[in-house]
């Protein structure tokens, strides 16, 4: 399967959420489940070498590769929330994204102290997203071996925020 295929899935949605944004939709991708499958293989198989004890994702399209992928490496799935979302004790890390500002919350007792944890999400835009899933892990005393995308949007530099960590980006628009 070619790169341009996949793309092919991915509608582009001008301004939207705001003036401005070129919003990368990937729901015409998640109904074709060949294209689907590829996707996930190509994480799994990028990734097949590490220890993952938790897959780490973030709400909410992070949520559908991240279970998909917890089922494949048969170990914990763990969502990030935004506030107010998850029912027990939470910890907290507020961030700034392309277009707004945000937080996420991890239950208290979701990693334990040297789990290996990927962090999978949909886009990697200007990396706040991913960097406070990082947070969130390390503040668990979890280690981050790796943070798995469908996008990356490589203009707003996000990765530059992630550069001491194994990122895995499977299309990447705006060179």
């Amino acid at each position: 399967m070619r790169i341009e295929d996949i793309k092919k899935k991915i509608r582009v949605i001008k301004n939207f959420p705001k003036k401005g944004i070129l919003f990368r939709d990937i729901t015409p991708l998640l109904q074709d489940p060949y294209i689907r499958n590829y996707v996930i293989l190509e994480i799994q198989n990028y990734f097949k070498d590490k220890k993952i004890d938790v897959i780490a994702s973030a709400e909410s399209r992070g949520f559908i590769f991240g279970a998909i992928l917890a089922e494949r490496f048969f170990c914990s799935f763990i969502p990030l929330r935004k506030p107010g979302k998850l029912p027990y004790k939470t910890l907290r890390y507020d961030f700034k994204t392309e277009y707004s500002v945000d937080g996420f919350e991890i239950h208290q007792d979701a990693i334990k102290k040297g789990d290996n944890v990927l962090i999978v999400d949909d886009l990697l835009a200007t990396g706040g997203t991913a960097e406070a899933a990082i947070k969130l892990v390390e503040r668990l005393k979890g280690k981050v071996v790796g943070l798995a995308f469908l996008i990356e949007l490589s203009n707003l530099k996000g990765k530059k925020k992630l550069k001491d960590y194994d990122i895995f980006s499977l299309i990447k628009y705006g060179r």
